[in-house]
């Protein structure tokens, strides 16, 4: 499953969804993870409103997006592309929730990690 991350540095979840610019997205699997790609935001958006409808749209492909904050408008915006979320409580470490994503997968997935994983 694609996995997206708000992230500045590239290394850790430091960002907000409203204030990341770029998003870096993983495939996740049992087996591994691996960097796929860093989805840029496109820039020109009039209002609010257009700045996290961009951002919901540049993560339509994934299945999950990690974020270290996230209000209830973006995430509804999210879930309507189908993009579930996960909020970290502090800045946390890309590679330690990539690894807690494969141990989860390795064993019985809780039914929302399901469903995102098969859609």
């Amino acid at each position: 499953m694609k996995v997206a991350f708000t992230t500045a540095t590239g290394v850790k979840i430091d960002e907000s969804f409203r204030s990341a610019r770029d998003f870096s997205v993983w495939d996740v699997s049992p087996e591994g993870a691996f960097y796929v790609t860093t989805v840029r935001v496109p820039a020109g958006a009039r209002d609010e409103e257009e700045r996290i409808t961009a951002r919901a749209d540049a993560l339509a492909g994934c299945s999950l997006l990690c974020t270290y904050a996230l209000n209830g408008p973006s995430n509804a915006k999210l879930v309507a592309r189908k993009v579930q979320s996960l909020r970290m409580s502090k800045e946390t470490q890309i590679e330690e929730v990539l690894g807690r994503l494969q141990r989860v997968l390795k064993g019985n997935p809780p039914p929302w990690i399901k469903r995102v994983m098969f859609q």
